[in-house]
């Protein structure tokens, strides 16, 4: 899947989608407090934190490679921890946001968030722009107005208009859904009717007062342009250069024409003609409707609890049908009609079912011959017995011949460096891979026994306690080289010494 690019949103459809979102949601809490890269132990240690479920060290190591191949995530190797020739080879990695994965993340919030907001009818959002637009007045009228109190008033005017006009959507769609009675408890619904018609009207009365106040401010506000020039200034201050930006490009310019377009989104939403009224005129129509609406669907359910009809009513009913019918043709009918019960002589008739009307009976009809076998256990074909269990002597004895000869070679390798004699580096001659390998694992263990002594000699044993190390510099600069199958080892000399405990023992 290399070729495909990345597939951000891959792991919704996962069994394992839960660990992904609380992995991503980890990743993306941290960039928040401006922590770019982590470590999976730094990614364990959040997930033990988030209040969820425990999760394993490699199940959480498996998430963050899967997410990597995603595009969700980038690994970079991390070599800042390497110690051990052991660590060096040892898949490490550093893990970060990409810009695929952070910008899927940003559209799950907002879905989230959005499917969770209830909307609300803000009132108070009027009265902060109606507040807000007369101070901008007076700024107006002034010859030199503060850039600094001019941005923060249009900043806020914006925020709250965005916030009025979102809340007022949705709350107007979740009411349209309780008007039409879908997904809600009829219960709950007449016994908080009465609290949000109150809220409705409300509503209604404030915004008929104040958006009138806003739209009369917003007529004596007929040249804004030196206040939106000096709030565009002010924001083109902090644009951040870009490698791919036109050097030509005026940034003040582009934030003038932002800003000329929101004023035109305000102005558009208290002031309007006939041909186009505001969208301020259409919220009041919408919600005097949305009142009437409520009384309409409060009347439906008063209707419905009044002429309430249950399953039992029903077959009483229908009882009372079947008494009623003329004949007994007409019964039949009646109870085709009503429970759909139809012939399914077509899945096992004879050849000629074609000849036998679907409307004979049972009794009438030429019989359908069934299999013993599928009357007895359901199946056509006996089932057979199960399979023989397969003899793997063979495969079992190959298997121990390799585990042999591997065993063997790993004791003609320490046969040939643990001497217990002090041998020089340049002086071990050519070494094959096996004990190249016992080589590089008994360096490693040194290397990593800690800082040496006074004398620069390094003394320890390997984790079995099998093997005692020595290893003393040689000084003079010399350089050892170890000739292999697959290459030679340069290195600075050194006097190595290993010393078999186990066969002294």
């Amino acid at each position: 899947m290399k070729g495909q690019g990345p597939r951000p949103f891959a792991h919704l459809d996962s069994p394992s989608a839960p660990l992904y979102r609380r992995v991503m949601r980890a990743f993306m809490d941290n960039k928040r407090r401006f922590v770019v890269h982590l470590r999976p132990e730094d990614v364990v240690e959040a997930l033990r934190q988030d209040g969820g479920p425990p999760v394993s060290a490699e199940a959480i190591g498996d998430a963050l490679a899967r997410l990597a191949e995603w595009g969700n995530l980038r690994a970079d190797p991390d070599t800042g921890r390497v110690t051990t020739v052991e660590d060096f080879y040892r898949a490490r990695y550093l893990y970060q946001l990409s810009r695929e994965g952070e910008a899927a993340e940003r559209a799950l919030e907002v879905y989230e968030k959005e499917i969770g907001r209830r909307g609300e009818l803000q009132a108070v959002a009027l009265e902060d722009l109606r507040v807000r637009l007369r101070s901008l007045r007076e700024l107006a009228e002034r010859s030199d107005p503060d850039p600094a109190i001019v941005h923060s008033l249009l900043l806020e005017i914006s925020g709250r208009l965005d916030s009025l006009a979102a809340n007022a959507s949705a709350f107007m769609g979740s009411l349209q859904r309780t008007i039409d009675l879908q997904d809600i408890d009829e219960e709950a619904f007449l016994a908080y009717k009465d609290r949000l018609i109150t809220y409705l009207e409300r509503f209604v009365s404030e915004l008929v007062v104040k958006a009138h106040d806003i739209a009369a401010t917003l007529r004596e506000l007929t040249d804004v342009t030196a206040l939106l020039r000096l709030a565009a200034e002010r924001e083109a201050a902090d644009v951040a250069p870009g490698a791919d930006d036109d050097p030509s490009a005026d940034p003040a310019a582009d934030k003038l024409r932002q800003w000329q377009e929101r004023w035109t989104g305000l102005r558009s939403w208290f002031l309007g003609d006939r041909a186009h009224p505001s969208q301020a005129a259409l919220l009041r129509q919408r919600t005097r409707q949305a009142i009437l609406d409520l009384l309409a669907a409060v009347g439906v359910l008063v209707e419905r609890r009044a002429g309430r009809s249950d399953r039992s009513a029903d077959f009483r009913e229908l009882a009372r049908w079947f008494a009623q019918a003329p004949t007994e043709e007409d019964a039949h009918r009646l109870w085709r009609a009503a429970f759909g019960l139809s012939p399914a002589r077509h899945h096992t008739a004879p050849s000629d079912a074609e000849s036998v009307p679907a409307a004979t009976r049972w009794a009438d009809a030429p019989p359908v011959e069934i299999a013993p076998r599928l009357r007895a256990t359901g199946h056509y074909q006996r089932r057979g017995r199960a399979a023989r269990v397969r003899d793997r002597s063979i495969e079992k004895a190959y298997l121990a011949r390799q585990l042999a000869a591997e065993r063997a070679q790993a004791e003609a390798a320490r046969r040939r460096l643990a001497t217990g004699r002090p041998v020089l580096l340049s002086e071990l001659g050519a070494l094959d891979r096996e004990e190249f390998g016992l080589f590089l694992r008994l360096l490693g263990e040194a290397l990593s026994a800690g800082p040496p002594g006074a004398d620069g000699v390094i003394r320890t044993q390997t984790a079995d306690g099998a093997l005692e190390l020595v290893l003393r510099p040689v000084g003079g600069g010399r350089t050892a080289a170890i000739a292999t199958e697959d290459g030679t080892m340069y290195g600075p000399d050194h006097e190595l010494t290993i010393i078999n405990r186990a066969a002294a023992s």
